[in-house]
């Protein structure tokens, strides 16, 4: 492990703590009774996994791109306003550090936009915009209800501008390509519509994650590789199943959005893009860019498919309990959720043994 992945490791460490402690505060969150640091963990589940986990780990990814001091801001401020969420400090203060990681996120991007301008690089810088955005509004106090969309399209403009860029390799037509800024644009005027009108502004931004669905569906490159074998065709069936949950999660936007606020129907919204999305494309990246970051060898194991598959069917059933009022499965569903994201950090903890194994027999 060279001298610039020992630096990351503490990164990592700290985007590990935020994930655990989110799990935690969404249970506490689903009514399952824990013990609680602080009166108020349930009400930080959000920006824990956003903010302190998601912005620390996209941040720590973008940081060997740019190869500048300064990038180490993205991660360092999203895990400093993840500990200072974690530890009950007021609301601003872990605003304001996510808000300057945020802000060293779009700096990142413009800096790489600058040495090679291209379409996948401005949708993620235009994704760490939106982040900013909704950091801003936190701080300007606006309910958290309404800064929850501007996460969901920083987390979907970041993903879908790396998937961009992989699909470069099918060189899709022009008129494909069009279609996929129509989708995305369609999602930010969402976005900026739910200022003045929310719930007609959460139907737009649905319509827009649906097209976003309805392009990676088409045109990525995972049915190229669904066919292959190993990690291959593991990481396409994370991607497709990701795709399908965020359609869903959109069409829930359109239908639901006069209750994208609090209660059973909003946690079906929520997670089918949180889980169901985000997670699937975690689970697809994590053998790739967890070496890539650390150095450390991840070879793909048989048993990933255990924690894709409860990630899968728990929250089918946290939806459906959603959707149907129906607490007792929307709560055992949350709770298998958080299972299958800890099995996910077991595998991966296995596969690394078995690499660091792998090699010593090698040598």
């Amino acid at each position: 492990m060279g001298r610039s992945e020992k630096t990351l490791i503490p990164f990592m460490a700290l985007a590990g703590l935020m994930l655990l402690a989110g799990l935690w505060a969404g249970l506490v969150r689903l009514g399952w009774y824990l013990p609680q640091p602080g009166a108020g963990l349930a009400g930080s589940h959000g920006a824990l996994m956003v903010g302190g986990f998601l912005g620390t780990l996209i941040g720590l990814e973008r940081v060997g791109a740019v190869k500048r001091w300064w990038a180490y801001g993205a991660p360092l401020f999203a895990a400093l306003g993840g500990l200072a969420v974690l530890g009950g400090s007021a609301a601003a203060i872990g605003g304001i550090f996510f808000l300057f990681g945020s802000l060293s996120l779009v700096a990142i991007f413009v800096a790489l936009v600058s040495r090679h301008c291209s379409a996948p690089l401005i949708t993620m810088a235009l994704g760490a915009a939106l982040w900013a955005a909704g950091n801003g509004l936190w701080l300007l106090g606006y309910p958290l209800y309404r800064i929850i969309p501007w996460w969901v399209g920083f987390l979907v403009f970041t993903i879908a501008g790396e998937r961009l860029e992989l699909s470069r390799v099918l060189r899709p037509s022009p008129a494909a390509r069009a279609g996929f800024f129509v989708a995305h644009a369609i999602l930010a005027l969402g976005l900026a519509a739910s200022l003045a009108a929310f719930d007609a502004g959460v139907r737009i931004a649905g319509i827009g994650l649906v097209a976003v669905a309805a392009w990676l569906l088409r045109y990525d490159l995972a049915w190229r590789t669904v066919s292959h074998h190993g990690l291959h065709r593991f990481m396409a069936l994370c991607l497709l199943s990701g795709y399908v949950w965020l359609g869903i999660g959109g069409f829930l936007w359109i239908g639901f959005a006069n209750y994208f606020r609090a209660g059973p129907l909003y946690d079906a919204m929520l997670h089918c893009l949180f889980l169901g999305f985000v997670f699937s494309m975690i689970f697809a990246h994590a053998p790739i860019i967890f070496p890539s970051i650390t150095g450390m060898a991840m070879p793909f194991q048989e048993l990933f498919y255990v924690h894709l598959a409860l990630l899968h069917l728990s929250l089918a059933l946290r939806v459906a309990g959603g959707l149907a009022l129906w607490v007792p499965g929307l709560r055992w569903g949350g709770l298998l959720n958080v299972l299958s994201l800890l099995i996910f950090l077991a595998n991966n903890v296995r596969a690394v043994r078995r690499g660091r194994l792998a090699a010593a027999d090698a040598a």
